[in-house]
């Protein structure tokens, strides 16, 4: 606020005095704030250029010292039961079925799975007979109060290859093989945002046969220079609990015989006991997409006629 004197000519040279003032001051202040963000400018300039230093080096540090798993993200595979219309191939199951036998079972067991699910592969009665005769059932006790050994029913379900947990860590490095029969729903790899998003749309439910199918298949690769495996352990970028696993590469080219001419290499195996898997914790799937869809078509249907109702019932109502 300005005095005034009561002269009019004093008034206008001390107004033009202060304005002369507050314009230096503004135009001093403006010179503060250029100078301040020039400064701030060559800062930032000097912290982008130490940062991208610091983070190349952290990224090859990271490289060899991971702290997220796993490594690389599974490959998403082209499944036939993928989607809300998909079915299992009978035929890929029954091939995963004998991978399973042939070179899982040997360490894993898949103790919720009775052999009078195998229908589901499309094997007969009889043919389910013949395969659970072919293992030993541990029984008992009889009317003397002993176990027993016999032959395997279509009631029972698949022995495991250990009497107990505790066996089979030791017979595994100390760390016990898990049990099958859920595990192509219990494993699977978080998918961000907003890739879950779309999965409610397209149903993915995949995760666990993308998952088995990397980490059986990503062997081959090398670690990166620096990173330190642990002793008795194998590299696979996959694995979705650190750098390695107890496990060794199980399978291996012609290492199992297909009757249906299908090609005898990792690749396959490792699609087709992935599938298998999926069926084994999911056997029911096919049922529910069907139920499902049916029951889509019944609320749109039931939604329609109601909305129909609605403009019948209030037609002749004044609003």
């Amino acid at each position: 606020m300005i005095p005034k004197s009561g002269n009019r000519f004093s008034d206008k040279i001390m107004l033009g005095t202060m304005t002369a003032r507050q314009r230096i001051s503004r135009g001093y202040g403006m010179k503060k704030i250029l100078a301040s963000l020039a400064l701030l400018g060559l800062v930032a300039a000097g912290i982008g250029a130490t940062g991208t230093g610091a983070s190349a080096q952290e990224e090859a540090h990271n490289e060899a010292a991971p702290t997220h798993f796993p490594i690389d993200e599974p490959k998403e595979m082209d499944w036939s039961f993928a989607g809300p219309f998909g079915t299992y191939d009978k035929a890929q199951l029954q091939r995963g079925l004998k991978v399973y036998k042939e070179v899982c079972s040997a360490c894993h067991s898949m103790n919720l799975v009775a052999f009078r699910t195998l229908e589901g592969l499309g094997y007969s009665d009889a043919q389910i007979k013949t395969l659970a005769a072919e293992y030993t059932i541990h029984d008992g006790p009889n009317d003397a109060g002993d176990m027993f050994d016999r032959p395997g029913k279509p009631s029972d379900h698949f022995p495991p290859p250990f009497p107990n947990e505790e066996a089979a860590a030791a017979a595994n490095g100390g760390a016990a093989p898990p049990d099958m029969s859920l595990l192509a729903k219990a494993r699977g790899v978080e998918r961000g945002f907003p890739r879950f998003v779309f999965d409610i749309f397209t149903q993915y439910a995949q995760g666990g046969p993308d998952y088995i199918h990397s980490l059986l298949t990503g062997y081959d690769q090398q670690p990166p220079a620096g990173m330190v495996i642990p002793e008795g352990t194998h590299y696979n970028p996959y694995f979705l609990s650190g750098v390695s696993l107890k496990m060794p590469k199980p399978l291996s080219d012609g290492q199992v015989t297909y009757d249906d001419g299908a090609p005898q290499t990792v690749d396959q195996y490792s699609r087709d006991v992935s599938a298998f898997l999926m069926w084994a914790a999911e056997p029911h799937l096919e049922d529910r997409k069907k139920t499902g869809f049916r029951v889509l078509v019944f609320l749109l249907l039931f939604g329609a006629l109601v909305y129909l109702t609605k403009r019948k019932v209030w037609a002749g109502v004044a609003h």
